[in-house]
């Protein structure tokens, strides 16, 4: 008896000694170590508008010693009403775990653990404990959701700039002034503006068409950076557990497809390049493509029609399937290869994401017989969005390719720049004049006899390709009748391009899956919100001359003192800053201006208060 209790005794005394320990957040030498709070680095796009914050988040969790058991259904039923949980799935785990503690959820907001502070004290419950822990917010929702990506319980990136820049994000304790330690803010290269506009965009013609998936990239052309990246579906990082995994998905940097025709762009930009071809080489199409091997074995490669000679403009213009396959003879397997990768293809973008793909490129010792003409016109090759975007670079830059870019900026929790995300030249591929020859090739698209004439806006010069791919059935191994990729490439102005456009629509279901009929009609009303925002001169649109400067007030940051003030009107921007008050809670609700506060202006302010403000 005497060891047991002596047993217990130990055990006491280590619970004690570990309780004591937490209490004072450890010792050294006798002496408490200040607590440090960590404030992970805010998200933004290139124009500063947040797209990730810290804030505070609440840990739900229960003590099953100090519950009263007499009452313990009721008082479970009421925290599951407030936190949105099955109760009796509380009462089953209660009921089953031989474990005293237990979470009942994780990162709850300040709004819930509020209602559930009040629970608590009206109904006396005993055992629970609301931790407050640093979480994230997403103030735009889903806008950009696989570009920006999410955070786990630790506040440690998991997917997409959240887990790129961890490194820059997170905060180091070591650097800590007077018990806070910040991360740096990350900027990057969209514009919050045109990415909402195209992702409505692309949303709605997701659901007309009844699409799997949407994916677009808008680019510009002179530097790589991203101005837009849209993939459907998508989920709201503020809640992305609850999201279909699906949803995750980047659809724009992993996914990777068979590009189909728009494809050949590059194919023909690579026979040029290395000589095979010039703008005036001629081939025969009489409906498809035919060719006997030394080996007897024979390849037949279908056209969409017949089309009689053929040079570069008219295969793009066209399409033309037998065209780009008989091209494709006038080089070298090998060379055409290695100009092919030169492209990009088949190595990763380099545009700081996260697990980019680099598609898939066989090396030449696996092809086959047909391989060579079928890569020309855009199979037996999978690439991703991104790849196809920033292979036009080289089009647009005199043959140098260009890595695309993601990341904007970095500067320090105090303003100072860290660093700058500069223009990276890659690689010459090609000479001026022939990437001239195939940006004018591409503008030839757009004709009232060219597969992508539904791009066409009437007053601004735009160099298209369109593509429809057969998507490989995953069962049979083979070709689908159903599945498709409508693609449609485009980069304008063709006279000196600015801009570069790639949309795909994936498994489109509605009453077309040609990307000249679904994709490029995306692709035009695209480069129209693009060219409008940005003030693209086009042929009918006046052009006025302005010294670029424009003076505006001056807006300092809100600030909340011992009295609330009246924030009626305030923009969002000013009042981000008090998301990292530690000693208030503070939950902005929408986006826009301030059109409702609680409390009210006047109201004496307390430490621990709620501020909710509401806009619109």
């Amino acid at each position: 008896m005497l060891s047991i209790l002596t047993v217990f005794g130990l055990l006491a005394v280590a619970l004690l000694w570990r309780y004591g320990k937490l209490a004072l957040e450890g010792t050294s030498g006798g002496a408490v170590i200040p607590r440090v709070v960590s404030i992970r680095g805010s998200i933004h796009d290139r124009n500063g508008r947040i797209l990730a914050v810290d804030t505070d988040l609440y840990d739900v969790s229960l003590w099953k010693p100090a519950m009263r058991q007499s009452s313990l259904n009721e008082d479970i039923r009421q925290l599951a009403a407030i936190l949105g949980i099955d109760a009796l799935e509380i009462m089953g785990k209660l009921r089953d775990s031989s474990a005293d503690f237990m979470y009942l959820k994780r990162r709850i907001d300040g709004e819930t653990a509020n209602s559930l502070r009040a629970a608590i004290e009206e109904y006396a419950i005993d055992g629970i404990n609301i931790e407050r822990i640093s979480g994230r917010l997403y103030p735009e929702g889903d806008l950009a959701a696989q570009l920006i990506g999410f955070v786990g319980n630790e506040n440690s990136g998991l997917a997409g700039a959240e887990a790129s820049f961890e490194q820059d994000l997170r905060a180091d304790p070591a650097l800590a002034e007077a018990g806070f330690a910040y991360g740096n803010s990350v900027f990057l290269t969209i514009d919050a503006d045109i990415q909402y506009r195209l992702e409505q965009l692309c949303s709605s013609v997701q659901e007309e068409n009844l699409a799997e998936a949407v994916v677009m990239v808008a680019m510009e052309a002179k530097t790589g950076r991203v101005l837009s990246y849209v993939s459907l579906p998508d989920y709201d990082p503020n809640r992305f557990l609850e999201a279909d995994r699906d949803s995750w998905l980047d659809r724009v940097s992993i996914y990777a497809f068979e590009p189909g025709s728009v494809f050949k762009v590059f194919s023909l930009a690579s026979l040029l390049s290395l000589g095979g071809i010039n703008e005036h080489s001629g081939f025969i199409c009489d409906g498809s493509y035919e060719q006997e091997m030394n080996s007897g074995e024979r390849i037949v490669i279908k056209c969409l029609g017949v089309h009689g000679r053929v040079d570069l403009t008219k295969i793009l213009e066209y399409s033309c399937n037998a065209g780009a396959a008989a091209a494709s003879e006038t080089v070298s397997t090998m060379d055409f290869y290695a100009r092919l990768r030169d492209f990009g293809f088949g190595e990763r973008p380099g545009a700081d994401r996260p697990s980019e793909s680099s598609g898939l490129f066989a090396q030449p010792a696996q092809w086959s017989a047909r391989t060579k003409p079928t890569v020309a016109m855009g199979q037996e090759i999978l690439v991703t969005a991104m790849q196809m975007a920033a292979a036009a670079t080289v089009l647009a830059n005199d043959g140098m390719l260009l890595r695309p870019r993601t990341l904007e900026a970095v500067y320090s929790h105090d303003g100072s720049l860290l660093q700058t995300a500069p223009v990276i030249e890659v690689r010459q591929l090609m000479d001026a004049h022939d990437a001239r020859i195939i940006l004018d090739a591409m503008e030839a698209v757009t004709l009232d006899s060219g597969t992508g004439r539904r791009a066409r806006i009437d007053d601004l010069r735009m160099s298209v390709k369109t593509g429809t791919a057969q998507m490989i059935d995953p069962e049979t191994r083979r070709y689908s009748d159903t599945d498709f990729i409508a693609s449609t490439l485009a980069l304008f102005p063709t006279e000196d391009p600015e801009y570069i456009v790639y949309a795909a629509i994936i498994k489109p279901r509605g009453s077309s899956i040609y990307g000249g009929r679904i994709a490029a009609p995306l692709i035009r009303e695209a480069a129209l919100i693009i060219a409008d925002l940005y003030g693209t001169p086009r042929g009918t649109t006046p052009v006025v001359s302005h010294s670029g400067t424009i003076r505006l007030p001056f807006a300092a940051d809100i600030t909340i003192g011992a009295l609330m003030p009246d924030l009626t009107g305030v923009p969002k921007r000013l009042l981000t800053p008090l998301l990292l008050r530690d000693d208030l809670i503070v939950e902005i609700q929408g986006d826009g201006y301030v059109y409702s506060q609680d409390p009210a202006p006047g109201t004496e302010i307390s430490a621990g208060m709620s501020v909710t403000l509401k806009l619109r």
